[in-house]
């Protein structure tokens, strides 16, 4: 931290300035209608405000929970377009779903696009997302996690960051904390705002546009205000990138000085130019079934390059098909337009009505990867086959490699199909909000708001050239026609084919680019899936204080108090032919489900002492909520807090409380579907020492228990054994809510001999048992070996050849089983220091030390910490600084966080010579970004900034970590500002 420190403060001294990401000392106002107003002396007075947090109107210094909040001058000054780009850089947010991480080979089926924020590393489910402390409708099927697309940019007037006691508050989902979105209202007058920005690659364009028109009417009394925003990104491909591609591109694989394991050198070390081993995009062909390719598919002998041994099938060089093609998409393309519209008028004191309504549409875009084959079988008879191959065939291999003395000879092609078009996914999302309500103020002391919520996103799915799997494997099986003899498919001259091979075009996989367009239009289609999610809420409350009757001695309590319904459904209806396992994309079946819930709520708040000797302000406060869903039953979650400031300069916070989610759909009704993984077998000898203490022994007893001797056993360096396994993934009717303790306890300093300055700093610890998870089909395999026995939930999801040991199957389900543990230290300074002669600089420093972030799959077993690595940082840092001199602003910013483990601590544990030393840790992350902006007479602002100026790339084995792939980025814009509509 020390380092970070005194970098900032040499950048304070030379008074450089960027756009302010901080956590507030005091929290900031919330909208009104997220609680009734105060009082008229509270008013008067102006020392009441809402909070994010709190439904009960109360002193700023009177909150407990800590608040990070990024500001709407934080979000212009950053020159992002996108929100979750800006919020990722927060250190509470690190681990959030953008960029690479939704586009390419990584998202799941129509996920591509999306941006899913994960508060504290604890997952996008447990991250509750509010616009205006209200919820909004979640973006993916069977999921309750938002997309931040379809927030609007340039109408958020800030963004609040909480963790603790959120559940009790607002309800389930929030075990993690809030991100509450606040809109700009109250809007009059015109806006506007354009900007463009590109890379120095000249790609990731992107276009912004935004405008936002307000009018007051009736004296003030009612107002309406329309905004529209479109934004366009460029989709980026990371062969767009030189140090993606070979040879440059590299990683680290098993070191062939050292196949004998010698403990005094590395196990494994840096290659490039790797390659898949005997598989091509013109065709990998072995004529002798020994698993090693003999020719190209154009009839030349086949270069296996440097065989990378016992490194699960990988060589350097040669013919064979380079690794950094299959990531496909860097960043997606994404267009956004949203139109959102807000109205209010107030009849009287009593009532004012309030209503929004909001439409988005996104459309991404984003390659993915080809289609593959593994060992083809092609017999003589295919007339593409070269001459050169065909005259090497070698007798009654096929019959011996089939254990089947009928089948005739031929050969063994595997194939990465690049020339069939790369995998698309295009995704469309409709996204509908409204909001409709009624305020207004009871008596001097009490205020009342009731409202109604409905949200639907529907999605459509377009798999763009999914491969049909039996027209493609009556299409690559040609022959020539006795009659014509040109290459047809063998299955026109059966009349007994199957109805869908009429009109079957041979394809020919004999070398690359050379097939028939006709071929391709037949063996692929694009496949249509569609999704619908839609929430209903419906909530009233009462709050106010207790001030005409009864006072503490730091002044009248205040309460609130109220009930909510909530409804939320989903459904998935995929592709028929994708239902039906039909294509390359394997079986995924439809979803339907959906819950209701209806909850009670209260919260109080107790000001005990005010201004009195040693105690400035003592305050207690407490909130409850009672939930009863129709999927498992009641729940409670609850908040105890507190607040002590003994003079103004200083002030301790803490808090305690209890907060639940349930399962969302997904979880609950998700049905079997088929899935893929990349499985490296844990009882592979290779592996067997980067596990826990348990894996030897209970690898060597599963093994046993088949008759496989475990000391042999190496399916990485076994050619048939494939590491991809197919298995199916389904939901849990029998999952019950998980369950988090919570608290914080923090200082706020604010010296009155030092205005405008502020430091707090604030200890969370977050504990959730019960927790529900989803292990991956690679965690599977490693969990069931690495408990205290086999005799363990996790085992039964894995299934073994019998004969071989191999994993051939698997089915992943969520349960109730895991634990989750994360605690840290958050710190928080910013200084406001306005001068006569040199302006105004604003100063911010944010930071977060991470002391621990565990995982326990299941009850006893041992814990895995995650602290340190990827995403996970021990130390994390955003400093800004901004200088203010009319008409100039400047800004800069560092973005930091320290360097992350590319090993768990278990594999090093077992095997300390796992890789050279200098390869255990990733960089550091290092950001930095400027803006300039003139403003001309208070109504015109043009600006122009540059993002990674020092074009810091990411990591060897990593498209966008620590840093983003995108490489230097520099953009222009301008903002206007105009009186009045009328």
């Amino acid at each position: 931290m020390k380092p970070v420190l005194l970098r900032a403060a040499l950048l304070a001294s030379a008074c450089l300035s960027v756009p302010a990401i901080a956590q507030e000392a005091a929290p900031p106002l919330a909208p009104p209608q997220m609680a009734g107003d105060t009082s008229d002396e509270a008013e008067d007075q102006g020392n009441t405000i809402i909070v994010t947090g709190t439904r009960v109107a109360r002193s700023e210094l009177d909150f407990a929970n800590p608040v990070a909040t990024i500001t709407a001058d934080a979000i212009t000054e950053s020159g992002r377009t996108n929100l979750a780009d800006l919020l990722v850089q927060s250190p509470a947010l690190i681990g959030s779903v953008t960029g690479n991480l939704t586009a390419g080979s990584n998202p799941d089926f129509g996920e591509s696009g999306l941006d899913l924020l994960n508060l504290r590393n604890l997952g996008t489910d447990r991250t509750l997302v509010l616009v205006d402390g209200r919820r909004h409708v979640a973006a993916l099927s069977g999921s309750a996690a938002v997309d931040i697309n379809a927030i609007p940019t340039d109408l958020v007037e800030a963004v609040d960051v909480l963790t603790g006691g959120a559940s009790a508050i607002y309800g389930a989902d929030g075990v993690s904390g809030v991100v509450n979105f606040r809109l700009k209202h109250d809007f009059e007058g015109i806006t506007a705002r354009g900007q463009i920005g590109t890379s120095k690659y000249g790609d990731g364009d992107n276009v912004f546009g935004a405008i936002t028109v307000g009018q007051n009417f009736s004296e003030g009394r009612g107002n309406i205000a329309v905004a529209y925003e479109y934004s366009k990104d460029q989709r980026v491909s990371d062969q767009a990138r030189p140090f993606l591609r070979n040879p440059v591109a590299g990683g680290l694989f098993r070191n062939q000085a050292d196949l004998l394991d010698d403990p005094n050198v590395p196990d494994l070390i840096y290659y490039n130019d790797v390659r898949y081993a005997d598989s091509a995009p013109m065709g990998a062909v072995d004529v002798d079934f020994d698993y090693a390719a003999d020719y190209e598919g154009n009839g030349k002998r086949y270069d296996r390059g440097f065989v990378l041994e016992e490194s699960g099938g990988y060589t350097q060089g040669g013919s064979s098909t380079p690794i950094d093609g299959y990531q496909g998409d860097l960043f997606p393309g994404l267009e956004r337009h949203l139109v959102n519209a807000l109205a209010q008028y107030e009849f009287s004191d009593a009532l004012t009505l309030f209503a929004e309504g909001k439409y988005v549409r996104t459309r991404s875009e984003t390659l993915a990867q080809p289609t593959y084959d593994f060992y083809l079988f092609i017999t003589p008879e295919n007339p593409f086959m070269p001459q050169s191959i065909r005259d090497a065939i070698v007798p009654g291999a096929a019959a011996e490699w089939f254990e089947d003395p009928d089948t005739p000879d031929g050969v063994l092609v595997t194939r990465d199909n690049y020339d069939l078009g790369i995998n698309t996914e295009q995704v469309t999302r409709e996204t509908w909000r409204a909001v409709v309500g009624a305020k207004g103020r009871i008596s001097p002391h009490a205020t009342y708001e009731i409202s109604y919520v409905y949200g639907e996103t529907s999605g459509r799915i377009l798999s763009r050239g999914n491969r049909l799997e039996a027209q493609w494997l009556a299409a690559v099986d040609a022959v020539e026609d006795p009659v014509t003899h040109k290459p047809v498919c063998r299955s026109s001259l059966d009349p007994e084919a199957s109805a869908e091979l009429k009109g079957c075009v041979p394809y020919n996989i004999f070398g690359y680019g050379v097939r028939d367009q006709a071929a391709v239009d037949f063996v692929t289609t694009d496949s249509l899936s569609r999704s619908k999610v839609t929430q209903h809420v419906v909530s009233g409350s009462v709050s106010g204080d207790t001030g005409a009757f009864l006072n503490l001695p730091g002044g009248p309590a205040g309460f609130a108090f109220g009930a909510e319904y909530r409804k939320e459904s989903s459904s998935f209806d995929p592709d028929p032919l994708i239902a039906d396992g039909l294509t390359w994309q394997g079986a995924v079946q439809a979803e339907r489900g959906s819950f209701d819930v209806k909850e009670l709520f209260g919260e109080i708040n107790l000001p005990l002492l005010e201004r009195k000797p040693l105690a400035h302000l003592l305050s207690l406060g407490s909130a409850f909520r009672y939930s009863d869903y129709s999927t498992i039953g009641s729940t409670t979650t609850w908040k105890v807090d507190s607040v002590y400031a003994p003079i103004p300069d200083i002030s301790f916070r803490a808090t305690y409380s209890q907060a639940v989610r349930a399962p969302n759909i997904g979880e609950l009704f998700g049905p079997g579907s088929t899935a893929f993984n990349f499985i490296v077998d844990p009882c592979d000898t290779q592996e067997t020492n980067n596990g826990t203490s348990y894996r030897a022994a209970n690898c060597a007893a599963l093994l046993n228990g088949l008759g496989v001797d475990p000391s042999t056993f190496s399916p990485s360096s076994t050619p048939q054994a494939s590491l991809y396994t197919e298995g199916t993934a389904s939901g849990n009717p029998d999952l019950q809510e998980e369950t988090a303790k919570t608290w914080t306890a923090g200082v706020v300093l604010r010296p009155t001999f030092m205005p405008g300055f502020s430091l707090s700093a604030d200890w969370y610890d977050i504990k959730i048992e019960n927790a529900i998870n989803t292990a991956e089909a690679q965690d599977l395999a490693q969990l069931c070996v690495d408990q205290p026995t086999i005799d363990n939930q996790f085992c039964g999801g894995i299934t073994r050849d019998p004969a071989t040991g191999y994993i051939v199957g698997f089915t992943v389900k969520p349960a109730n089983v895991a634990q989750f543990r994360t605690a840290g230290l958050d710190l928080a300074v910013r200084y406001h220091l306005p001068t006569v002669a040199l302006g105004t600089i604003d100063l911010s420093l944010t930071g977060n030390y991470l002391d621990w972030l565990e995982f326990v799959s299941s009850p006893g077993a041992t814990v895995d910490s995650d602290k340190g690595e990827i995403y996970a940082p021990e130390y994390s840092a955003t400093f800004d600084l901004t200088w203010t001199l009319e008409p100039v602003t400047i800004n800069y910013g560092i973005n930091w966080f320290s360097k992350t483990d590319r090993f768990t601590s278990e594999v090093l544990a077992g095997d300390p010579d796992y890789a050279d030393p200098r390869y255990f840790r990733i960089k550091a992350k290092w950001e930095h970004d400027f803006q300039i902006s003139y403003n001309f007479a208070d109504r015109v602002d043009l600006y122009a900034g540059m993002q990674n100026i020092f074009d810091a790339k990411p990591d060897f084995e990593y498209s966008s970590y620590p840093v983003s792939g995108m490489g230097r980025y520099l953009y222009a814009g301008i903002s206007m500002k105009l009186g009045p509509v009328f």
